[in-house]
Parts: structure tokens; sequence; C-alpha cells
């Protein structure tokens, strides 16, 4: 829904990474991640917060309390769709699982296909960034996060 009401900005120059609606303590937090073509700054967060907000005052399409957070995604921002997943395949990720795979429930990795049921990925050395070994092919329903590495 939240999605739905920001297409609009697409238009000019937004997306939309991703959206969440989630509880922080007693409250609950509807957290909305943009970017731009170049990155985004604080006016640019600000504008889609203004927007987004009158948008849900006329809509109201949640019932209880909550606050509205914008913000970018962040250079290690976390892949959440198929098309975030395309766009990044072959770079450097973090990737964190549910429980261990291949003895390993956190590892660096270069970043290969992604399927609903199989995320393939080749494990690195966090310093060199050199394969450990071959590709591997990770359940998709073991995988917690998987997030750009920041490579300085």
């Amino acid at each position: 829904m939240v999605e739905e009401l920001l297409r609009p900005l697409e238009g000019e120059g937004y997306e939309v990474w991703n959206v969440e609606y989630a509880r922080e303590g007693k409250e609950r937090q509807l957290r909305v991640y943009v970017d731009k073509e170049g990155g985004i700054g604080l006016d640019g967060c600000e504008e889609v917060s203004r927007y987004l907000s009158e948008r849900l005052d006329e809509e109201d399409p949640i019932s209880e309390a909550y606050s509205l957070v914008v913000s970018s995604p962040g250079m290690d921002r976390a892949l959440v769709k198929d098309e975030h997943f395309a766009r990044y395949e072959g770079e450097a990720v973090e990737v964190a699982l549910y429980k261990g795979f291949d003895g390993r429930k956190k590892f660096v990795a270069l970043l290969g296909k992604k399927t609903d049921e199989t995320l393939f990925v080749t494990p690195v050395d966090r310093a060199s960034l050199e394969p450990e070994h071959d590709e591997i092919a990770i359940p998709a329903d073991l995988v917690s996060k998987v997030s750009l590495m920041v490579v300085i």
C-alpha cells in the first residue's frame, strides 16, 4: 500500500528501496527507505516524508499510532527485492543465515544469481575478497539478510 502511494515520486527520480512496519520498543514505526540516482540527501528524505505524510493522512491505511521515518538505505544497504539482487550480482555482500550452512551463519561472498528457492554466492576472504572456494547454493529460506559490503 505504501509503495503504491509513493509511485508518483518515481517520475521525479526516487526509488523506493524498502518499506518496513516494525515495533520499536512500545512504539510502531513505518520505515521507508528511498534512494535517488547519485544518492539521496536530507532534503530528498524530507520531501518524501512530507509527500508521504499527506498521502497517509488522506488514505489512513494504518489504524494504530506510529511514527514515520524516511531515510536512505545506506552504503551497506540490505538487498530485498529481486531487482536489487540482479543489480548487484558480482558485488561483495555480507550474508547472514537463520541457521548454519556449510559450517557458518555469517560470511562475506560475491553475489551470484538469486531465485525464489536459492541464493548462489561465492564465499570470499573478508580482507582480500579472494574466493575461498567454489560457488555454493544456499536455500533461500535459510537467508536472514544480504547486505552490500562496504569496501574501502
